[in-house]
């Protein structure tokens, strides 16, 4: 069994001839190992070598929980065309999230529920129809817009919002507001993820990753 680091996070591959258990308990040792090198670090998670159940899955969140201080924000599945789709929205997110101080938000943005952050916001779930974002960074949402979303809420065009679907209620980036009609016509001919920008006077859609398919757990 290894545990690896990459740009986005670790990946931890098991071994097929073992009894899970006894991974696990090694698992649990090499994290304690190690808890100093990871610190605080905001991460994905990957598995490998073999297929885990979501007991399996469970338990293994457990290990690292007990044993650091590292925050797990999503698991990510090994299929090579999905990978592609959420390295680039954990790009976006990790980026945004380093040049300031961020807000992450696990579960679904309920109807009149309101999220309000003075920088981004990666929320891992959907944003329902009469929900409500503000950010005073760019907000990523590993799921659907179906309600409201103002990024660079103090004023940044330069601000985004990305989504793996969107069909907006509202959405404004700085001082701009997106036509709804527009937005959804053109989130309807984009497949995957999409990414939503400011250029001139106009808020545009275009998509984040080419050709994604698969599946992500969130945390």
């Amino acid at each position: 069994m290894t545990i690896r680091s990459c740009r986005y996070g670790i990946d931890i591959r098991f071994s097929p001839d073992h009894e899970f258990s006894v991974l696990a308990e090694a698992l649990a040792g090499k994290f304690r190992a190690s808890a100093r090198f990871f610190k605080d670090a905001q991460m994905t998670l990957s598995f490998s070598g073999r297929l885990l159940s979501r007991e399996e899955e469970d338990e293994v969140l457990d290990i690292i929980s007990a044993n650091t201080d590292i925050k797990i924000l999503c698991i990510i599945s090994r299929d090579e065309k999905m990978e592609t789709m959420y390295r680039s929205i954990a790009e976006q997110a990790l980026a945004d999230m380093q040049k300031r101080e961020g807000m992450f938000y696990r579960g679904t943005l309920a109807k009149r529920q309101i999220l309000e952050s003075d920088a981004g916001i990666v929320i891992l779930g959907d944003v329902e129809p009469g929900a409500r974002v503000t950010a005073g960074g760019s907000i990523v949402i590993v799921g659907t817009l179906y309600g409201s979303a103002h990024a660079g809420a103090f004023g940044d065009r330069n601000a985004f919002v990305a989504a793996l679907s969107m069909q907006p209620g509202q959405l404004r980036i700085g001082d701009i507001e997106a036509k709804r009609q527009i937005i959804c016509q053109e989130s309807l001919s984009i497949k995957g993820p999409q990414i939503a920008v400011v250029d001139g006077r106009r808020i545009y859609l275009d998509p984040l990753a080419d050709d994604a398919a698969g599946c992500i757990r969130f945390i």
